[in-house]
């Protein structure tokens, strides 16, 4: 009977998510997957400094796509919270979000350059980077046509979906993987 109730298209227990909630579970997300990351080079038999290339761009990867979707979080809540929100606030979050997402890719470079050797790049899951990187750049295009034309929260949100997904990607190959042995240049 709960179940009937909750499909029905008119019952009163089906309420849309608002913005704020979103953002704010999304933070609250960003700031797990940023905590599992401590817990990951906690647990790794050696420091930070002695891994793989590889894995400091996987943690490097983590931590980004952790903490940016934070601070993205907590700017649209920070704008939210003004006495009349401004009309164009997801205008604001779209450009400020696709202006971080320059300077991180400029920022990250090419990975290839990190002095990785051809065995490390075969390690790679080619269709989980192809994957990830196709889907991030639609959200950091979104951001763009959003700021441009839409006003829209959807498309702000989807980066911050895509950045968390991303992060969970990198979390779960960190646990599941065993640590990269580099196979020298």
């Amino acid at each position: 009977m709960i179940c009937a109730l909750i499909s029905c298209p008119c019952s009163p227990l089906i309420v849309a998510m608002q913005p704020s909630e979103a953002l704010g579970i999304a933070a609250q997300v960003a700031v797990t997957l940023a905590g599992f990351a401590g817990i990951v080079v906690v647990f790794r038999p050696d420091s930070v400094h002695r891994w793989s290339p590889l894995d400091k761009l996987r943690l490097q990867l983590l931590l980004m796509n952790s903490a940016m979707p934070l601070a993205e979080s907590l700017f649209g809540m920070l704008l939210l919270t003004f006495d009349s929100p401004p009309a164009s606030i997801w205008r604001w979050c779209s450009g400020v979000s696709f202006s971080a997402q320059v300077l991180v890719f400029v920022y990250m470079r090419n990975p290839r350059r990190r002095l990785f050797t051809h065995a490390d790049m075969q390690t790679v899951n080619k269709f989980l980077l192809y994957g990830i990187g196709f889907i991030t750049t639609v959200a950091v295009a979104l951001q763009a046509i959003n700021f441009a034309v839409w006003n829209r929260f959807w498309p702000f949100f989807a980066l911050i979906f895509v950045q968390l997904l991303a992060a969970l990607a990198q979390f779960v190959r960190m646990v599941l993987l065993a640590p990269h042995e580099s196979s020298g240049p």
